[in-house]
């Protein structure tokens, strides 16, 4: 669903005068010098498309969206979900483009693409080498005029089971998932169009038929309904011909009218109570507000960030530092009809016994904001954050595409920046009391408790508001094929697709390959022996800085894992200096962020800032390194939040399935096997001075390195980081590994998670550590045709030809010193032993058959096109920057690269599978209820042990 959070950027750009020939002209606006636009062209075609183009010849790519102004909240009641479930059948193939071939050809092109649905619109998009823009524009145009031939019942069927998978996968399976639901049925009335889910009821969808499907897209699909976007290395002229080529034969649909505004209020605040599969009581408090763009929209953004944006925010000082929540935050997501202000706190079990008593500080919380009125730092934040948000969000085409296309599909201009910098910099702190007083204070709202299974005490308040019946007519029950037999003879004269002028049968070719090369980096190093890798970039004014120490959680103290990542949550709190709430506060006026984390190996410091607040924003990054204050009071705080944490993952099928993949792998005897964030025992053991020891010891430059992307010289980056040459710290080593397990036959590990409508599958075996050219590198080749791609076999077999997964793949995982093999998918719980049975039938036929030279022609083309997309934005470049690094990687390792992937042949693909898919020794993982799962189990004919995650404690299953 669409999101609107606080100060909300729409980037968008200059309208200018484009070539005659078109229905709709826009002539260029005056703009004031210095204001922050992206240049674009606009214009219609005569069957009432929309185009917009964006040229940038930055990077050799571009990025293609078309944007229809459809969403769930067209669709019908009675019928939910067809939306999404159009987005689905978009990929199944149209008239000249054969079926599951969308994936293929721009994957195959080097590229990337992917659909989504919202309450309002529905986009597709794709991102590929320049050179391939016309095979983009036959894609899309083919689906949008010549889809409903190729639509039928067969497919229809497959692509409602892979929805439905999508919904339990996302939603039914999820801990909280169905909140969203229940909050929209109790804050809209019925047959508002928000008052049901994007995704739609099961029920809605096992009604209907292809058919009305069919009759969905005739109404909405239309040209006239849609927007194209393209942004990248192009060239207009060209681009305009090959438009007018693809797309100005298809007809117009039915008029389409703009929906109004609906929002609503509420006569009394509802209660409702959520019994779940959870450990962290939630409670979530919603108020209707007004709709995108109304003059109030603004303010009651900055409001939002103003009570629960943060550190800077009243949330935070009252709840989660008072340790009352885990976390606590204030939104106000804004859609096209209507928007919400959404309180949210994750409660402490540990202090907070009932959610009556976070309600009252939810509500003392906002009385102590009527007092303590709006600050001069408040509005200041604001303007930072804008700022900020808005410069970063230019750093990307697709960013910038995505955005143009928004704004033209909701308010018919693409150029919103400087309205929207305009509004938030002129909200005042009259404008936020007004809109508190008029929307919060004393308001109605929405009152949802999440509680534990059993456990309805601990709500806010007995329930005054019951999930509603759903109350359909024989109209809406009828499905909207059967009205529309009645006026055509037959579903071919009623959907026929337009005459062409040409034929669109034949894909078109490519141009020259655009020539991407590795970005020019430049090395240095610190005093103290730190490197530091740099690309200077003026593509935009921001600089990114990335310090990792290696070790992370492999330097934990035995029997005290998660004291790492523990840490690193540390050095995100106070210190010396200045408390939580004065370095956000200083933070968010610079528009600037620091950061520390811990994942696997490495422990690393991010930093990034707008190019002119560098000098201030390193002053507080040098704060933060060297003066962390490690208060009783932060780490009892953050110890409390991983220990919640912890219980609640326990909860979490998923994260279950993590904890028993790693388990298998490496044991219990290893500190890779356990969460990063360590074990509930674990943490219960670590100490303050665990603490202050593991930063003493370990937060050194010892085994530091640095990478720097920003519009920076060399020299100008260094004299930046001067503070950092006096930086001393011993040198460390890593303990051994413990022995890994070993197998000696296949075993069939069950995790049991009550009441689960899905299994988590993985399938595993301890494999290579990462490398760039060797083995295991060629073993990522080889899985892709098996796993790695969308098109894979193992994928199209559950997913669209089996329809019991929304997804599943295969691959190798390498790091510094550990590496395995891996396929996951989740499955409908009754189709587990099925979805288990095809992986390894699969893993089988391509390890006795081999591979086909089509797969590694796909595979090559994959690999070799798409370094046009690899370093177009900073964290790109940073990225590539960080696996030199880690991995100790020359500039050219890419050439040795690419020279294997053009000369690797059959029949080395071959011996590679017959070496690594060892399918007899892989140890399959069942994260599901097992009341419902192991009958089936069991046909497989396999040993099956139940595991428990928490003790490892495993018994063997009849």
């Amino acid at each position: 669903m669409p999101g609107n959070p606080s100060f909300r950027i729409v980037c968008a750009a200059l309208l200018v005068l484009i070539s005659s020939g078109c229905q709709r002209v826009q002539v260029e606006q005056p703009q004031e010098e210095n204001s922050v636009s992206i240049p674009f062209e606009k214009y219609t075609l005569d069957n009432g498309l929309t185009v917009i183009l964006h040229e940038d010849n930055s990077d050799p790519l571009v990025h293609v969206d078309v944007t229809y102004h459809v969403g769930s909240a067209r669709e019908e009641v009675g019928k939910s979900g067809f939306a999404h479930f159009f987005e689905h059948m978009m990929f199944q193939g149209s008239k000249h483009v054969a079926d599951e071939q969308h994936f293929k050809v721009i994957t195959e092109a080097g590229g990337n693409l992917n659909g989504t649905t919202n309450t309002d619109r529905t986009n597709y998009f794709e991102t590929v080498p320049a050179n391939q823009l016309e095979k983009v524009l036959w894609l899309e145009s083919d689906r949008m005029g010549y889809l409903l031939e190729a639509v039928d019942q067969k497919k229809f069927e497959n692509q409602r089971e892979t929805v439905k998978n999508e919904r339990a996968q996302r939603v039914d399976n999820q801990p909280y998932g169905l909140r969203f639901e229940l909050n929209g049925e109790a804050l809209y009335p019925e047959g508002h169009p928000y008052s049901w889910l994007t995704i739609g009821y099961v029920e809605d969808l096992d009604r209907v038929n292809v058919n009305d499907l069919k009759a969905f897209f005739k109404r909405w699909y239309g040209p006239n309904n849609a927007v194209l976007t393209i942004g990248g290395d192009i060239d207009v002229a060209k681009t305009k011909a090959l438009i007018q080529q693809y797309f100005g034969d298809i007809p117009s649909g039915p008029e389409v009218v703009d929906a109004k505004p609906q929002p609503v209020t509420l006569d009394e605040t509802r209660y409702l109570t959520l019994e779940d599969k959870v450990h962290l009581p939630l409670l979530q408090i919603t108020y209707p507000t007004v709709y995108a763009r109304h003059v109030d929209e603004a303010p009651l953004d900055v409001l939002a960030n103003i009570l629960g944006g943060g550190k800077t925010s009243l949330f935070y000082k009252n709840l989660v530092k008072q340790g009352m929540a885990v976390q606590a935050a204030v939104s106000h997501p804004c859609r096209e009809l209507a928007c919400e202000f959404q309180l949210l706190a994750l409660a402490n079990p540990a202090k907070v016994t009932s959610l009556a008593t976070l309600q009252q500080a939810l509500n003392d919380t906002l009385k102590e904001f009527e007092t303590r009125g709006v600050t001069a730092d408040d509005l200041a934040r604001t303007k930072g954050q804008l700022e900020s948000r808005t410069v970063f969000g230019l750093q990307s085409v697709s960013g910038k595409v995505s955005a143009l296309a928004a704004n033209e599909t909701y308010y018919k201009t693409p150029d919103l920046i400087a309205q929207d910098i305009a509004r938030y910099n002129s909200v005042t702190a009259s404008d936020i009391m007004r809109v508190y007083n008029d929307y919060i204070k004393d308001a109605n709202s929405v009152v949802l408790s999440v509680v534990p299974n059993g456990s309805p005490q601990l709500a806010a308040a007995e329930p005054t508001f019951e999930r509603p019946t759903r109350t359909l007519t024989d109209d809406q029950l009828q499905s909207e094929h059967q009205s529309a037999s009645a006026k055509h003879k037959s579903d071919n004269e009623s959907f026929a697709s337009p005459a062409s002028t040409f034929d669109r049968s034949i894909m078109p070719g490519a141009g020259p390959a655009p020539v991407s090369k590795v970005p020019d980096y430049w090395e240095r190093s610190l005093r103290n022996d730190i490197k530091v890798l740099g690309v200077t970039s003026n593509e935009t004014p921001t600089v990114t800085i990335t310090l990792g120490m290696d070790g992370g959680m492999l330097l934990d103290p035995e029997g005290k894992a998660g004291t790492a990542y523990l840490t690193a949550l540390l050095m995100n709190e106070t210190t010396e200096n200045y408390s939580n709430e004065d370095l956000a506060n200083e933070l968010a006026k610079l528009g600037s962020s620091i950061r520390f984390s811990t994942g696997g190996r490495f422990t690393q410091m991010s930093v990034s800032t707008l190019t002119k607040n560098i000098k201030p924003t390193l002053a507080l990054m040098e704060e933060k390194l060297f003066n962390p204050a490690f208060t009783e009071a932060d780490f009892s705080r953050m110890k409390e939040r991983v220990l919640q944490g912890l219980q609640q993952q326990a909860k979490t099928p998923s994260s279950l399935a993590q904890r028993a993949k790693d388990l298998i792998l490496f044991g219990e005897e290893n500190r890779v096997s356990l969460p990063d964030g360590g074990t509930i025992a674990s943490v219960n053991n670590i100490a303050l001075d665990d603490v202050k020891a593991f930063y003493e010891r370990y937060y050194s430059p010892a085994k530091a390195s640095m990478v720097v992307v920003g519009n920076l010289t060399p020299e100008q980056t260094m004299e930046a980081l001067g503070f950092l040459n006096d930086w001393e710290g011993q040198d460390y080593d890593f303990v051994d590994y413990h022995e890994f397990p070993q197998y000696e036959e296949q075993n069939l590990y069950v995790v049991h998670s009550p009441d689960a409508v899905q299994s988590v599958v993985y399938i595993v075996n301890r494999g290579l550590p990462f490398d760039a050219t060797g083995e295991y590198f060629k073993s990522r080749l080889m899985n892709f045709p098996l796993g790695g791609a969308f098109n894979s076999r193992i994928n199209l077999n559950l997913r669209e030809d089996k329809g019991i997964t929304y997804g599943a793949s295969s691959g190798f995982v390498g790091g510094k010193t550990l590496g395995w093999f891996e396929v996951g998918t989740d499955l409908t719980a009754k189709d587990t032993a099925l979805g288990i049975k095809e992986i390894f039938a699969e893993i089988n036929a391509y390890k006795e058959k081999g591979v086909t030279e089509s797969e590694i022609e796909f595979m090559r083309n994959a690999f070799t096109l798409s370094d046009a997309l690899a370093f177009e934005t900073p964290s790109s470049k940073a990225r590539f920057l960080r696996q030199l690094l880690s991995y100790d990687l020359e500039k050219g390792y890419r050439d040795e690269q690419l020279d294997i992937i053009n000369r690797i042949d059959r029949a080395a693909i071959n011996r590679l599978a017959k070496q690594y898919l060892n399918a007899d020794k892989m140890q399959i993982i069942v994260v599901g209820d097992k009341t419902k799962i192991l009958p089936q189990l069991s046909s497989l004919n396999i040993p099956m042990v139940e595991l428990s995650v928490e003790d490892n404690k495993r018994e063997a299953l009849d």
